[in-house]
């Protein structure tokens, strides 16, 4: 930085400029490092939003670099309509947010995700077209690095947007949850990408000769590739894709801040990707999984075939709501395992009530959170948050599987392929080798569910028909209203 006394006031709005840009980045790294827990992620979002405002505001006083207002900052130099619709855009978008934040249910918040997630990746795609073509159009030959930070930040960025959108869909349930497949379909997603590099290669090898036109084709077979290469994965990868598809919007962006010379984009872009790249990697050991497997092997689709059911005849016994009350009123240690039906119930208030009266019983109860659990990483963990559940309640799948034999009751509510037994030995399984929560190793397991279907990854759960396991049918919250009523007679 050159020091403010020497420099001329272009010079110094640029350090001032670099200045709030590295502010912003350092909240940014301190916002990704608090969020690693539940108890400071709420501290860590408020310091990104610290971070972000940083960042957009530096960006009106960043000094143009060239033309007859060169020095000048952006907001006096620019066009009184371009900087109108900039802070238009910003109004919109603010007010957008807060709305969304305020009436989108926690349930709701894997789709909303993966749908911001999309619109990030369109956006910087977006700017990375309009260089491009602005550079076409004066003539100018970008240098190589730029010329092919443009090609990749528009591939990745168009690929993570037709993507998100499928994954959107998915977790909505506008389309099939379940793996959507078609005859060669691998070897098609293999010629598509094989097109997308060719055309890549070329735009930089013709330069502005063909570039228009063949930059037109490498956006439409980057889309249809991001659209074709995420509907043949299941909903149950769905929390892995779209951790993966948030890191290419981070790729994607960092690109474009070599496109555009900014720092913030560059930093921020960086985080954001590898962080997407490091929890993608994480979800994947969490399930015993490789990435090649959770995005190639299509799991969840309907399995077919002569093989025998995991319930082999055996029918379950059912439960009445006030007969768990009776086992849980009657236990020293009990166990609750939330999963996607308490999600979809929106029972996690229910939950903490119910928990409440068992400890005013003096009955020790726990927390069991599969790091898979529900539709995004961390589900469980926000929504029981939300409910205002001591975070020294929760354990972890390592922390909580010892427990399990000394345990008196286990309530799993709505979760399924993390307490299927056929993860530890049936080879055939989708879910083999995941590791699970040992809750039928507990005296006894009590499942509230809807009805005995399978879970995302299409198996049947044997755990069901267990000696030791009684399924409550019906929805969480009320069967969990209704235990915490009848517990009011002990």
């Amino acid at each position: 930085m050159i020091p403010l006394a020497q420099a001329t006031a272009g010079e110094s709005l640029l350090n001032w400029a670099d200045l709030g840009y590295l502010i912003a980045a350092i909240c940014f790294i301190m916002a990704l490092k608090l969020m690693n827990s539940p108890i400071t992620a709420r501290k860590g979002n408020w310091i990104s939003v610290v971070g972000m405002l940083f960042a957009i505001g530096v960006t009106f006083i960043y000094p143009m670099e060239s033309g007859p207002h060169a020095g000048e900052p952006l907001s006096t130099s620019m066009p009184a309509l371009n900087l109108g619709l900039m802070l238009g855009a910003v109004a919109v978008g603010s007010i957008f947010s807060v709305i969304l934040s305020r009436k989108i249910a926690m349930t709701s918040m894997p789709q909303l995700v993966a749908a911001l997630n999309g619109l990030g990746g369109g956006s910087v795609a977006l700017v990375s077209l309009y260089e491009f073509m602005d550079a076409a159009h004066q003539g100018q030959v970008p240098p190589p690095v730029q010329a092919i930070s443009t090609v990749l930040s528009v591939i990745i960025g168009t690929i993570s947007f037709s993507g998100s959108i499928i994954a959107f869909g998915k977790l909505q349930e506008i389309l099939p949850g379940r793996p959507m497949t078609f005859p060669g379909q691998k070897a098609f997603n293999g010629v598509l990408a094989a097109v997308v590099v060719g055309l890549a290669l070329a735009i930089l090898v013709f330069g502005q000769g063909l570039s228009i036109p063949l930059f037109s084709l490498l956006i439409v077979a980057s889309f249809v590739l991001g659209i074709s290469g995420v509907t043949p994965i299941g909903g149950a990868d769905m929390p892995v894709v779209i951790s993966l598809l948030n890191s290419f919007t981070g790729v994607s962006a960092g690109l474009a801040g070599f496109v555009l010379m900014n720092t913030a984009l560059l930093i921020g872009g960086g985080l954001v990707g590898a962080s997407g790249l490091i929890l993608t990697l994480l979800m994947c050991t969490a399930m015993n999984r490789t990435l090649a497997n959770v995005l190639f092997a299509g799991v969840g689709a309907p399995i077919t075939g002569g093989g025998p059911s995991a319930f082999a005849g055996k029918q379950p016994k059912s439960y009445a709501p006030e007969d768990a009350a009776i086992l849980l009123a009657n236990a020293e240690h009990v166990v609750i395992v939330p999963g996607y039906g308490m999600a979809v119930a929106q029972a996690q208030h229910q939950v903490k009530e119910m928990a409440t009266k068992l400890q005013s019983m003096g009955i020790d109860v726990k927390y069991a959170v599969h790091p898979v659990a529900g539709r995004m990483p961390g589900h469980m963990n926000v929504l029981l948050a939300e409910a205002d559940v001591p975070y020294e309640q929760l354990y972890e799948l390592e922390q909580i599987n010892p427990l399990f034999p000394e345990t008196d009751v286990v309530l799993v509510l709505g979760a399924n392929d993390v307490v299927n037994p056929a993860a530890r030995y049936d080879k055939s399984s989708p879910i083999y080798g995941m590791p699970i929560l040992d809750v039928d190793k507990a005296k006894t397991v009590l499942v509230s569910k809807r009805s005995m279907g399978v879970g995302f990854a299409g198996v049947d759960n044997e755990l069901f028909v267990y000696d030791n396991t009684a399924m409550i049918f019906g929805n969480a919250k009320t069967t969990v209203q209704k235990i915490t009523q009848a517990l009011d007679n002990y």
